[in-house]
Formats: structure tokens, sequence, C-alpha cells
């Protein structure tokens, strides 16, 4: 794995082609798909495992909160659209999914992003919040035996759209949309 994953931020998406399993179809899923709304990639080992069900669910059961905030969350995995298809249809927490399930065979996105494990040709757990000009806004990669809470990543995308929203404007910790912003300024150095 290289350091890759440290330059991501603030960088855009490169373009790239692959195939998915969504809404009972297969279909392709390109950089382009990404312009003009905000996108969640989630990347995980492989489908058929232990803790990666449980975050599809997760993150099926809080999609209407991503939809309502205009963001599309794509599952991406190393491996194939059909393996996804299989997935979905056997077991009952990854068929709630109803965005899209990317496969990632020749692991041009794990590679792209940074998660990929060349030893084991399988993926991290990486999370990334991207803009609708496809610019990376936060990245989040951790071991495969850490699942991830997807209401966090909601709060992430939220908190990268009011800063998107309110130039000069910056999220404290654990804010929350309607919270208090903060505007950076010297009189607030030593005074928080």
């Amino acid at each position: 794995m290289s350091l890759i994953n440290m330059t991501l931020v603030n960088s855009t998406v490169q373009p790239f082609k692959v195939n998915a399993f969504h809404d009972g179809k297969f279909v392709e899923v390109t950089e382009k798909n990404l312009q003009g709304k905000w996108s969640i990639f989630v990347f995980m080992p492989a489908a058929f495992t232990f803790n990666c069900p449980t975050e599809v669910e997760d993150a099926a059961n809080n999609y209407a909160e991503f939809q309502k905030a205009g963001a599309e969350i794509y599952i991406i995995t190393t491996d194939t659209h059909f393996a996804h298809k299989m997935w979905h249809q056997t077991s009952p927490a990854v068929g709630k999914a109803r965005f899209p399930l990317i496969g990632d065979a020749s692991h041009q996105l794990t590679r792209a992003f940074g998660v990929h494990i060349e030893a084991e040709g399988l993926a991290l757990r990486g999370t990334f919040v991207i803009n609708p000009e496809g610019v990376i806004k936060t990245a989040e990669i951790h071991d495969n035996a850490i699942a991830r809470d997807m209401n966090e990543t909601l709060r992430k995308l939220k908190a990268a759209q009011f800063v998107a929203a309110n130039p000069g404007q910056v999220c404290p910790a654990k804010w929350q949309e309607g919270a208090q912003s903060l505007a950076p300024s010297l009189d607030l150095v030593g005074k928080i």
C-alpha cells in the first residue's frame, strides 16, 4: 500500500469505468456519475464476508437521509458485479441496498483511492465524501476489523456541504447540522 491517501483530500477523482449491480440490473459507473451531486464512496474488502453486510445494512438504513442531503452512496469491493448480484439476492442485510454495489475486480478504484491491499487483493475500509465537482473532501481509512457508523459519515457529508455553502466558516468538533460554526480569526486564537 502506498501513502497516496495522504494527498487525496481536495484532489479530483480521476477517470474510471466500473460495473455495478443496481436496481436489479448491471450498470456502468464512471466519474461522470459523480458530477452534479455529492457522492459517498464506501470501500469494503469483499462480498460474502462478516463485517461488510453490517455496513451495507447500516448504509441502507440511513440511505433516505443521504438522499435528502443530495448524496449517492456507492459500495465498492474487489469482487465482480456478478458477485454483488448474488450477494444482494442471498444476504438479507445486503438485500436492503438501493444504491450501486460496485465491483472493482480490476482494482482500479482501490488503487486510485489508496485502499488496496496488494498481498491480499482486497480493500481496506475506506470512506470518501466527494463534492459535486468530483473533488474529495474527506478521507477515512482504517483496519478491516473495525466497521463504520454511517451516521458519522452523514455528519461529515453535512459538514462538507455547510463549509462549501459558507466560505470562511469551519465546523468545530462534533458539529451537527444547525449548530454554531466558527469564523477563523486572530481574535479567536487562545480564546477557545
